[in-house]
């Protein structure tokens, strides 16, 4: 999150000393300014693009494949689904 934020922070930062330039006629403004624009853009896109999706419908099998998670250190189980190939991993729920 931290690294998402300086990212963000330098791109609007980058725009807005290019529109300065821009607007005292400095040479490098424009690009600046394009450059600031297409890394707060991007930026924001990547955000939306990799958002978590919902579930998709399918059939699911229970692989047998168990993991504890390193991010969070949660148990989780592996499904399967033949018509896709898709793998999905899921927090083990006791049973």
């Amino acid at each position: 999150m931290m690294l998402r934020t300086a990212v963000l922070a330098v791109g609007v930062l980058t725009a807005l000393a290019g529109g300065t330039l821009l607007l005292g006629r400095a040479d490098g403004g424009a690009q600046l300014l394009a450059f600031g624009a297409l890394v707060t853009i991007a930026t924001a896109f990547e955000r939306w693009r990799y958002r978590k999706q919902l579930p998709v419908a399918g059939r699911w099998e229970r692989t047998g494949e168990r993991f504890e998670d390193p991010a969070t250190g949660q148990p989780m189980e592996v499904l399967y689904d033949p018509a896709s190939g898709e793998r999905r991993y899921e927090p083990l729920t006791p049973q």
